[in-house]
């Protein structure tokens, strides 16, 4: 189960961010989830909180956002819904050959709320210069 090293590549993530922001608990996790992304949201979440344990997360809700997979057809120019499983053939000139996938595979931390302690809530996007978490290569 590959959610799994997911999970705590995310976990392990966030607790560095956390530290380093002088946070005392995280509160909630956004993630994005591509649909070819080969991960099971149901599955993610029940690793997510067995990774959690004995963290800064634990007890952190996990939101994980979904990304319909579309695909662009360079010959002809259209754009469709890819599906699953995936239809990479352009559904309008039935072109395969110079198909690109637009989006579907994503798997990215978006956001993570934490406390600070006594202080305000505060929200934290990480920057777009993060190493991807292994699965993502």
């Amino acid at each position: 189960m590959h959610e799994m090293s997911i999970a705590m590549a995310v976990v392990g993530q966030v607790e560095e961010a956390a530290e380093a922001g002088g946070a005392s608990t995280v509160a909630s996790v956004r993630l994005q989830v591509g649909e070819l992304a080969g991960v099971v949201p149901e599955a993610l979440a029940f690793c997510f909180e067995l990774a959690c344990a004995g963290t800064a997360l634990e007890g952190a809700e996990l939101v994980t956002e979904s990304v319909a997979a579309r695909a662009h057809c360079r010959s002809c120019t259209g754009d469709w819904a890819v599906g699953m499983p995936p239809r990479l053939v352009c559904p309008g000139c039935g072109q395969a050959t110079d198909v690109e996938l637009l989006t579907g595979r994503e798997l990215q931390i978006l956001s993570v709320h934490w406390e600070d302690g006594p202080g305000p809530d505060r929200v934290r996007t990480p920057a777009p210069t993060r190493e991807p978490i292994p699965e993502e290569r």
